[in-house]
């Protein structure tokens, strides 16, 4: 009987607690102005492939962001940059990458490029961010997570328009420890509100972007509306996640890349995200056979490609930890979330470079499959999983091909069309005019640069099937890798050192896997094409990369020259003994050669 009555409290303690919160909910829902604009949210991946969310057909378990999709508008033909800064200065602006600053990414930026305008490598004066923009019109802006935009005087958050903030200076960063995962890093440059930050103790990097996010909106006036960016580091190397949801997957990746890349290929003809007679490229030159390699390796690399699916379900389980905090505070009915990713997946290695071993080895990294995702391990996947994940597209990060720019873009909010899928082209800049338009603001500024995306309200209300026409091209360049999408066709070229600097022009309608080049076959639509890509070149600022350009060669020697500049000390303590040993080598050789006594 007390067991019973024991059970009974309980239960109607719950009850009460859940009607408790509701209750909150609702009243502060009705203190909210119904006139207020919309609040928005950014949730942005980092390295993610077109299909690696679950509503896409992706093995990780993402049910929270499968919900915002299922309530509102799931795109298909979304692109966005080759690399991670230019895709954040355009999302963030709505400006074409060469004219925010930030062409490229530093760690890949040739030494004829250096200063030269557009290639600061920073935002440049004059272009404003969605943050300041809608800062001015009372909005409060708020940052947590990657910022990768400039760490120098006037070029992070705080100084583009966000209220509060705690930014990432980097490519990436361990995700269990405040330090730099890579040796062209000293350290994890993490600030708040443009101050230098350390990280807690208990630090989980998608737990802690959400963290931190909810105590800023903490902070907010009920009646104020929000502007919210979360940069996530997943699935950025180093791939780390919990244990036990990596435990989830260890199976999954058994049969290794090629038969992920052919399930990948068959979901995307169910799911009719291409076409079912689409061909499949085959893995480029160079890569390995999966039965090529030993048990050992398999086991590795299947597990490697476990912790990434687990990073992006432990990603999604945090982004329902603001999903719900929105919904008790009543502002998730009025909030506008958009998810998607700066580029396609990583095809970068940590186990075929002896100083990257060495690098690891001084600073706490392993890269054993005992506690693979956990603290000190440095995880990736590598460039044939990167093709596997990519799948139905061609290549990966860095290019522009479909790999590398197709990737996954979800939208819902007030006044979306729900559950709907829109297969319509649209590009990273259209986001920040989109979002200006839907909170009433004016996205020409007096002194700014101009914005050259185009809002997709019409899209998103029915009033066109496209912001596009069949001869408006959106076209991409970010270190020679570039693309020009014009209707049906798209014409590419991928550098070094998985491409070879050639242009190619594929039909997307039929070929998305960019198998079949027809420039031979269509010379006329290739020429015409070509002559597109050249007027956008101009019109933006493109500069030619060199002859021969490698991004992985330049990201090499330019870690060594840091890794000279802060390690200084070891190659003259190391000349030193040198001059040391020989000079006890000719003491001792005139103490052998004296005549003895």
């Amino acid at each position: 009987m007390v067991i019973r009555w024991a059970i009974v409290f309980l239960v109607s303690a719950c009850l009460l607690l859940r009607c408790s919160a509701a209750a909150q909910s609702v009243l502060a829902s009705e203190n909210r102005d119904p006139a207020q604009p919309p609040n928005f949210v950014i949730l942005l991946i980092d390295d993610a492939a077109f299909m690696d969310l679950g509503i896409y057909g992706g093995e990780a378990s993402t049910p929270n962001i499968d919900a915002l999709a299922r309530s509102g508008v799931m795109f298909t033909r979304y692109y966005t940059s080759p690399l991670c800064a230019p895709s954040r200065a355009m999302l963030l602006t709505g400006v074409d990458n060469h004219r925010t600053g930030v062409a490229t990414i530093p760690e890949v930026l040739p030494r004829e490029h250096v200063g030269q305008p557009g290639y600061t490598m920073s935002l440049e004066p004059g272009v404003m961010t969605v943050a300041a923009r809608l800062q001015s019109q009372g909005y409060r802006t708020l940052m947590t997570g990657k910022w990768h935009l400039g760490s120098d005087e006037g070029e992070l958050p705080s100084d583009h328009g966000f209220d509060r903030s705690f930014a990432l200076d980097a490519s990436g960063a361990d995700n269990w420890d405040d330090k730099s995962y890579m040796p062209y890093y000293r350290d994890a440059p993490w600030y708040e509100d443009g101050q230098p930050a350390t990280l807690p103790d208990d630090f989980y990097s998608s737990e802690f972007i959400v963290d931190k996010m909810i105590d800023y909106l903490s902070e907010t006036e009920i009646s104020q509306p929000f502007f919210a960016f979360l940069g996530f580091q997943a699935v950025h190397i180093p791939v780390q996640a919990p244990a036990e949801i990596t435990a989830r997957y260890r199976e999954t990746y058994a049969g290794g890349w090629q038969e992920l890349r052919e399930s990948r290929w068959q979901k995307a003809k169910a799911l009719d995200l291409i076409p079912a007679a689409a061909p499949l490229a085959p893995l480029p030159e160079g890569m390995r056979r999966w039965e090529d390699l030993s048990d050992e390796d398999r086991e590795v690399y299947a597990a490697r490609m476990a912790v990434n699916a687990a990073m992006l379900e432990a990603m999604d389980l945090h982004i329902g930890r603001l999903v719900e905090h929105l919904k008790a505070t009543g502002d998730y009915d009025n909030t506008v979330f958009l998810v998607t990713s700066d580029n396609g997946p990583e095809p970068s290695r940590g186990d075929n470079d002896w100083r990257l071993t060495l690098w690891m080895k001084l600073n706490g990294y392993h890269l054993d499959v005992d506690g693979i995702g956990e603290e000190g391990s440095w995880g990736f996947i590598g460039p044939e999983f990167a093709m596997a994940a990519a799948s139905p597209g061609n290549l990966f990060k860095f290019h522009g091909a479909e790999g590398g720019i197709h990737v996954p873009m979800i939208m819902s909010g007030p006044n979306l069309p729900q559950n709907i899928r829109q297969d319509a082209l649209v590009q990273v800049t259209d986001i920040a005019p989109t979002f200006l338009e839907m909170a009433g603001v004016e996205s020409e500024t007096a002194g700014a640069v101009a914005m050259t995306g185009r809002s997709l309200m019409p899209l998103l209300t029915g009033e066109t099937e496209a912001v596009y026409g069949p001869d408006d091209p959106v076209a991409i360049e970010v270190s020679g890798n570039s693309a020009l999408i014009r209707d049906n066709y798209k014409i590419t070229r991928n550098q070094r050192p998985w491409g070879d600097a050639k242009w190619r022009l594929y039909d997307l309608a039929n070929d998305p896997g960019e198998v079949n080049d027809l420039a031979a076959e269509r010379p006329e639509l290739m020429a015409s094409m070509l002559a597109a890509y050249d007027a956008y070149g101009s019109a933006v600022g493109v500069l030619d990369v060199p002859e021969g350009y490698d991004s992985h060669a330049i990201i090499t020697r330019k870690t060594q020259m840091r890794q000279l500049r802060i390690y200084w000390w070891v190659p003259v303590l190391l000349f030193l003994m040198l001059i040391a040993a020989f000079w006890g080598g000719v003491r001792l050789i005139k103490r052998a050669r004296r005549p003895r006594p």
